[in-house]
């Protein structure tokens, strides 16, 4: 076996629950140097004579070299190798969405892409989750007599903050003193000169943030609005604005928001559709401990796509928390049976997104897919990613 140290990848996939993991090293080439490869319950080492490429794990991962298993050499992607991997599940990840929804805390909502301060010391004395979409056909089933809430609409009062799958639901009656969203020009008409608008009557009525004009959600009435988890965060009002590079926060939110929904609902397939109810990408979930090692990533492309920016910052050895997916995208007429078939059944969950975050998820998925070594980029008919947590 044969390579460079200074251009061996290695790629570590520990997966917490079983306490296994799949190491490959590099893409040793013929007629290169000799290769010294050492496995250390902490560290990771590769030798040639001209350098060594050294990781150090996780504090919370300890590798046994002798249940190295399975050794073979795989063209294209380097030498495979399976064994056992003792790792901490560690403590439980706190959700991007809902870490600052504490009832009797003032927070202060921000647009996530600028910064741009959206709700300004809202106190909010109800944190509720909403439940299911379909919960009024179920109805039936929980009452002995007609349905009480008949027509009755969920929505938030002054003080409330209702949270659904990937959205918040908020009463802005008592925010038109500050800086508000926009709506698209011809969704309002304004009534006078500071800004105060109403709603045209069966209007498209999208949520603008005013200094970078990212579509934030959507208005539900003339108090309710819906801001989308992707789009938003929200922190305590004693602290500043947090700076997270976009891909990573998309990431993380939607990777808890599957984590969060399989757990609760027992659905593992979901498909990412447009506020339009076009659907964008086919996602079925299929690790959700998985926890991801690698080094010396090739940046060759990632320059070219400033949305993968945070990328630049892996440095030697880094390690995330992630979900392992399948995907299949669904943008011009694409899987267009296997769209069909997911959208007749009924274990099979919608996510609602922007329309452009829902090309941003699938550029970062196409973008984690061709990092991965060719052998674990497919599974079936699907394309494989990694989504950080």
């Amino acid at each position: 076996m044969a390579a460079t140290a200074a251009e061996t990848r290695v790629f570590l996939e520990v997966r917490r629950q079983l306490q296994s993991a799949l190491l490959i090293l590099g893409d040793p080439k013929e007629g290169a140097m000799p290769l010294d490869i050492s496995i250390m319950p902490s560290s990771l080492q590769v030798k040639t004579p001209e350098g060594c490429t050294e990781i150090q794990l996780p504090a919370e991962v300890r590798l046994v070299p002798s249940s190295c298993r399975g050794l073979q050499f795989v063209a294209g992607d380097g030498l495979h190798l399976r064994l056992q991997a003792q790792a901490e599940l560690g403590t439980k990840l706190i959700s991007v969405f809902n870490q600052c929804l504490q009832a009797q805390e003032c927070c202060t909502f921000y647009c996530q892409s600028c910064g741009e301060v959206i709700i300004k010391d809202r106190k909010l004395l109800r944190v509720l989750p909403l439940p299911s979409e379909n919960w009024g056909a179920l109805i039936g089933e929980w009452c002995c007599h007609p349905d009480p809430f008949a027509n009755k609409p969920l929505h938030p009062q002054e003080e409330d903050c209702f949270i659904g799958d990937s959205f918040f639901l908020v009463n802005l009656r008592t925010s038109l003193w500050q800086p508000r969203p926009e709506l698209s020009p011809m969704e309002l008409c304004c009534v006078s000169s500071d800004n105060h608008c109403k709603l045209e009557p069966k209007a498209n009525t999208k949520v603008i943030c005013k200094r970078c004009k990212v579509v934030l959600g959507e208005t539900v009435s003339s108090e309710t609005t819906k801001f989308y988890m992707t789009e938003i965060i929200i922190q305590s009002s004693e602290r500043s604005f947090p700076i997270m590079p976009r891909s990573q926060f998309v990431q993380s939110v939607i990777a808890q928001c599957l984590v969060q929904l399989s757990s609760a609902r027992s659905t593992f397939r979901f498909t990412i559709q447009g506020q339009d109810n076009k659907v964008y990408i086919l996602l079925w979930l299929l690790n959700s401990d998985c926890l991801l090692i690698e080094s010396l990533r090739n940046s060759k492309y990632i320059k070219a796509f400033p949305l993968l920016e945070d990328t630049l910052k892996a440095h030697s050895g880094s390690a995330w928390s992630a979900v392992k997916v399948l995907y299949q995208p669904c943008i011009k007429s694409r899987n267009e049976k296997l769209l069909s078939s997911w959208e007749s059944d009924i274990s099979v969950h919608p996510l609602t997104l922007p329309s452009a975050t829902c090309l941003e998820l699938l550029l970062i998925l196409s973008k984690s897919n061709a990092n991965l070594p060719s052998s674990l980029r497919h599974m079936n008919s699907f394309q494989v990613a990694f989504l950080k947590m």
